[in-house]
């Protein structure tokens, strides 16, 4: 009978490897930050900043059986004031807060630039951060591998005291101070892949050692900034790194980006987490974008990306959506991307 004990101890602490290798590919999740709140931002009719650019690929997503096993779908709340105010003024968010709610079902320009509000926007903007917030802690805590904020408002645009280009808050610069805030995170990388230049999360690091901004974008285009010359400033100087392609310019010259410039300059850098902001109007067909990524090109961006948080951040990274104004292509982009996700941990 000892014999037979010895057996059983021998299974549970020494399994074969395929049974280690399916425990780890089934214990494989991926947070996806969403909220039905995120649709009461009203932008008007036709306007293309709308909420069935998300709804289409979320409807998607919940319906799929195969990524069942590996999502789950957090719960979170409003930011709290603190959080935003790492990176915006108290002037700007009270300045949102009082020129949304004052609104009564109508719709507006906010002050500070060309972003359309509405009652709700102010809110929903905060929630945005809120998805955020659940998604870092996901990660840093151990809960998920990584996660895909799929919110709205957008972000990129937006500055410390302004917003502008559709954006409010901008989500992921929050995102980037909160991980070195709450968890102590040295160096973050940010991937900026949208179709326009992310001038609001440039500004906000530019002169920031700690954080490197890496954006691949169409010029020249709105908003007119991200030249390859523009590299930081002070202590931020050789931190920020911009691509600018022609339009027409395709994978081709997207993955040519990440692997000869993003790549080497990571080396260098080694970041401790990867957060990428996601904008998927650089497809082919947007209604905004002249630029012409494929479904396979943003699933090659994907494997590059996920390569680098392999050796460097211990596979932590999160995507967040910015742009993409045409509902079928965000649907399949945003699935391209998962798949390389799951795929490349499974293998």
């Amino acid at each position: 009978m000892k014999y037979f004990y010895y057996f059983l101890i021998m299974v549970a602490f020494f399994q074969p490897q395929e049974i280690l290798a399916e425990s780890k590919k089934n214990s494989f999740k991926i947070a996806v930050l969403y909220d039905d709140e995120f649709l009461l931002h009203n932008t008007g009719l036709n306007h293309p900043e709308n909420p069935n650019r998300i709804s289409h690929t979320i409807n998607f997503l919940k319906k799929e059986y195969r990524f069942k096993a590996h999502l789950i779908w957090p719960s979170f709340d409003y930011a709290p004031i603190d959080i935003i105010n790492l990176v915006h003024s108290e002037t700007y968010i009270n300045l949102v807060k009082r020129e949304s709610e004052r609104l009564n079902k109508t719709i507006a320009t906010l002050s500070t630039g060309d972003t359309v509000i509405s009652e709700k926007s102010y809110q929903v903007a905060r929630k945005s951060v809120g998805a955020m917030i659940e998604g870092i802690d996901q990660i840093m805590q151990g809960h998920v591998s990584q996660a895909f904020a799929f919110s709205r408002p957008p972000g990129h645009h937006a500055l410390r005291d302004k917003g502008m280009g559709f954006c409010i808050f901008n989500n992921i610069a929050i995102a980037a101070k909160y991980l070195q805030k709450k968890y102590g995170v040295n160096r973050v990388l940010i991937v900026d892949f949208d179709v326009h230049h992310g001038n609001g999360t440039q500004d906000i690091f530019y002169s920031d050692n700690s954080v490197f901004y890496f954006s691949i974008h169409q010029h020249p285009f709105y908003p007119g900034t991200g030249r390859p010359s523009e590299r930081g400033v002070g202590d931020g100087y050789g931190f920020t790194l911009n691509i600018d392609l022609p339009k027409g310019a395709g994978d081709k010259e997207f993955i040519a980006g990440l692997t000869e410039q993003l790549i080497p300059a990571m080396d260098q850098f080694k970041p401790d987490f990867i957060l990428v902001s996601a904008g998927l109007d650089a497809h082919d067909n947007d209604l905004l974008g002249q630029l012409s990524y494929s479904n396979i090109g943003y699933s090659k961006a994907t494997d590059i990306l996920l390569s680098l948080a392999k050796k460097y951040s211990m596979n932590r990274v999160m995507f967040v959506l910015e742009g993409g104004y045409e509902p079928i292509n965000n649907k399949e982009s945003a699935e391209s991307i998962l798949n390389m996700m799951i795929s490349k941990y499974s293998n």
